[in-house]
């Protein structure tokens, strides 16, 4: 390995390195001259430098495209300059590649912005069919456009870009001589990827292939210098797989990094005040961090502390009420250790991740104010600073004690791109492991907040600045000034046709033929033009044009999630199961925390009669988000279906705990008959294990469903219908059916119907049945008397209501068709007058 490339990695030299590099004589080399200019951050010296005007300033052939032109010059330097030998050239092509994308970032998110110009090392010659800058730049862009996504049409200096992605990607396989160099390549894919409206799958394919070639170089994670290189690569990892919806690679990233870094990180509670007026400590919601050993804090492989004056300043509260930060009782209990760069990073990189994979609620935000809270305890860096300021004033947006310091501090985070006090290298400690936001983004929040506060002009301003169109357009439409949204995107179109406004003037017209335009503008590689036309036709139920669309959308650029999901709901409104099991399978692998695209895949596989691969499906719905209780419903009956009845009551109690009324007869039924008939479930156990579990579900459902006769008469039916060996479960049996009993003639109409009554009458003779039974174990004979009274008065009740009205009017007789059940209650309302005797006479 060339001795630089860590010091390069790390953004500054040990005075070890320096040392050997002297004795090395690569300081006196030309790529030495490079290398001190890139780490003394005078990106723009080396474009200006003779060898690199040289490499670019060469004949021309006019019509040649701008990134062809380059890629030659630079492949040509490379294979045939005779004054340099092979390897020092392409350590000469590698440090004007990372210094092309160092000073990329300086001109789009770390501010200030490069005064470097095309021009000044490019021939002229290359420039005469462009006009002006604007127009060059529109032709990077163009070129820096992938999978049909549109790029950012405003990024300062695209031209850089370019020069870091020939170099870094294009022609990396001639750099040989640079074993770190995927490294790069991996930073130069992330901050090309930044510039996208979508996640691109070509970059993605390119960054695991960085990651797996940096991972076997065993030389570059060795020792003390080893280790701090080894958290910034693992964490630069984690937020490339958290970009893409790898989450579980992601976590175990940011995990490697923080083993590495040998910390501890622990959300706990400390008393503490949060208001002025606060008399009495309660507990607080806070971050513990530890190291799990000492380790330096000056360490000289980390980067040094950014002197305070030169961060970024944390605006007070400035509230009457809220203090600016927690007043803890004990400030000593949970004092945080010194932590280096690295550190800070990872629990940034924690907090992140944290964020990725939790729901957005009130509780997610305290703790990520915990996080930011911590990182702001220790104002160090200008990367950490920024990013732990940047997600407060996210958090802090929607509290109306807040939003006045959000809406403040996001305004210094947009002016401090253009305060030259602090030098890029400060602003560069670290800043690839730290995730900080570009410039337009941080100018974008700002303008959002000002529109929530009702500044729609000062918001309207920031964004036609910006030329973020589809803003400007939410804005009007929102103010409800459709025709001003029409009339400044037809202004733009007439400067320069794109197919993002055309599908943005779509969008305000709902026009099927601007998508078109957009389309054939594109040349058939837009994925947004055929999303914004399938949305439209998915908006007027025109399912099949819509799957055509979407279809022709996911080809170009397979990581849309939103596209995945409705595409699968088209597929489902058309009923073709296989397609939209296909589409929400894809959006779950994308987002494994979608519950509702897991629901809709398991309705998919029902459909598909795949119903263990539903109810597996559901399962991890339900993961993703426990209250919703349409998953629960679907949940409990794919459970019954496929024989996981321990489940199905799992899954019943929480459907009471989300809906306190909710029942459903035909689910306890099966559970029922699981359970007495001794059913297998899907596992081969015999479902009457449940019967206790049972017996508490439908006591629960009953103390809240007191008027459903069915659900009773299951209840007894689980205690055995009165028929059991055990007394205590007859006498319950008992009070169950007359319980049924009394729900069911509360009923209208029954005593009308002969074929209600006759149903009626089996019950009431069955509940008479039962306290017969019941009565014979009765130890006290005057409580056996009042069981048998119950029932004989149900059943005299019974005659009377025959008498009413099933009465022959010919012959003055019971009615034929129900004199065989008027018989046998007469029979047995005798019998239960004599056992009452008999019970009597032991009084």
């Amino acid at each position: 390995m060339w001795s630089p490339e860590l010091a390069v990695l790390r953004g500054f030299p040990t005075e070890a390195e320096q040392r050997r590099w002297k004795q090395e004589g690569v300081a006196g080399s030309e790529s030495g001259s490079f290398l001190q200019l890139l780490l003394e951050g005078s990106y723009e010296a080396m474009f200006l430098d003779s060898v690199t005007q040289n490499i670019f300033k060469s004949p021309v052939m006019p019509e040649e495209k701008i990134d062809s032109y380059l890629e030659k010059q630079i492949i040509s330097f490379l294979n045939c300059s005779v004054d340099l030998d092979k390897t020092e050239r392409q350590q000469l092509i590698f440090l004007l590649g990372v210094s092309s994308l160092q000073l990329f970032v300086q001109s789009n998110w770390t501010g200030p912005l490069a005064g470097l110009q095309p021009q000044d090392f490019l021939p002229s010659v290359l420039f005469q069919q462009f006009s002006e800058v604007k127009a060059l730049d529109a032709v990077i862009l163009s070129l820096l456009t992938l999978d049909g996504e549109s790029v950012y049409s405003l990024p300062s200096k695209p031209i850089l870009l370019l020069i870091a992605h020939i170099i870094l990607v294009n022609v990396r396989h001639k750099l040989t001589a640079i074993q770190s160099l995927p490294w790069w390549t991996l930073r130069c894919v992330n901050i090309h990827q930044q510039l996208l409206e979508e996640r691109s799958v070509q970059l993605f394919a390119l960054a695991e292939s960085c990651i797996n070639q940096v991972l076997k170089l065993e030389n570059l994670f060795v020792g003390d210098s080893g280790r701090y290189l080894a958290i910034q690569f693992h964490l630069e990892c984690a937020y490339t797989f958290l970009h893409y919806y790898e989450y579980k690679k992601a976590k175990d990233q940011f995990d490697i990094a923080k083993d590495i870094g040998k910390l501890r990180i622990d959300m706990t509670g400390a008393l503490g005040k949060r208001t002025r007026f606060q008399e009495n400590y309660v507990a607080q919601l806070i971050l513990d961090v530890r190291r799990e050993e000492d380790v330096p804090s000056d360490c000289e492989f980390s980067p040094a502390p950014t002197p305070q004056e030169h961060l970024i300043q944390n605006l007070e509260l400035n509230d009457d009420t809220v203090l600016n930060e927690i007043k803890l009782a004990d400030c000593e209990q949970f004092q945080m250790p010194d932590l280096c760069a690295e550190e800070l990073a990872v629990i940034l990189g924690v907090c992140t991740n944290f964020q990725k994979n939790n729901p957005v609620h009130k509780l997610t935000e305290e703790e990520l104010l915990a996080f930011t809270s911590c990182l702001l305890s220790q104002p160090k860096f200008w990367a950490i600073q920024t990013s732990a300021l940047m997600l407060r004033t996210k958090l802090e947006r929607g509290s109306t004690r807040r939003v006045e310091r959000a809406m403040r501090q996001t305004q210094a985070l947009a002016d401090q791109f253009e305060d030259k006090s602090t030098s890029v290298l400060e602003r560069l400690k670290i800043f690839y492991c730290c995730q900080v936001p570009p410039h337009w983004a941080i100018q974008r929040q700002l303008a959002s907040l000002l529109f929530e506060l009702g500044c729609t002009s000062s918001a309207l301003q920031i964004f036609e600045k910006l030329e973020m169109w589809e803003d400007v357009v939410i804005c009007y439409e929102r103010a409800g000034q459709h025709g001003k949204a029409e009339e400044i995107l037809r202004q733009e179109l007439e400067k320069r046709e794109t197919p993002t406004l055309y599908c943005l003037l779509g969008d305000v017209l709902r026009d099927h033929s601007c998508y078109d335009k957009a389309w054939e503008l594109s040349g058939h590689h837009s994925a947004r033009a055929q999303r914004s036309k399938a949305l439209l036709h998915l908006q007027n139920k025109e399912f099949q044009e819509c799957v055509e669309c979407f279809e022709r959308s996911v080809k170009i650029n397979p990581m849309q999630l939103g596209v995945w999901f409705s595409l699968g709901c088209a597929y489902l409104a058309l009923e073709d199961y296989g397609g939209s099991a296909k589409a929400f399978q894809r959006c779950v692998t994308l987002e494994p925390d979608n519950a509702e695209a897991w629901n809709n895949l398991s309705t998919s596989y029902i459909r598909l009669k795949q119903k263990v691969k539903a109810f597996r499906t559901l399962q991890e719905a339900l993961k993703c988000n426990y209250e919703h209780w349409q998953i629960w419903e679907n949940y409990i009956l794919t459970s019954t279906d496929v024989g996981e009845f321990s489940e199905a009551i799992k899954a019943y109690h929480r459907l009471l705990d989300l809906r306190d009324k909710y029942k459903d007869v035909q689910v306890l039924k099966i559970l029922v008959r699981a359970v007495t008939d001794g059913m297998t479930d899907r596992s081969g156990d015999v479902a009457t294990g449940l019967r206790g579990k049972l017996q508490e579900l439908l006591g629960r459902v009953t103390s809240r469903v007191t008027s459903d006769g069915e659900i009773w008469r299951l209840y007894a039916q689980v205690y055995g219908n009165g028929q059991s060996e055990m007394p205590d479960d007859n006498e319950k049996a008992f009070q169950y059916l007359s319980k049924a009993y009394k729900c069911d003639t509360q009923s209208s109409c029954w005593e009308k119907d002969v074929t209600s009554f006759k149903e009626l009458v089996q019950r009431a003779l069955g509940l008479a049945h039962v306290a017969i039974k019941c009565s014979k174990n009765k130890s006290n004979p005057q409580e056996a008397v009042q069981m048998l009274s119950s029932v004989r008065l149900n059943l005299r009740g019974l005659l009377s209501k025959a008498k009413q009205h099933f009465i022959d009017m010919a012959s003055g007789e019971i009615s034929g068709e129900v004199a065989g059940e008027v018989a046998a209650v007469d029979a047995l309302v005798a019998e239960l007058q004599a056992l009452s005797n008999q019970f009597r006479n032991q009084y």
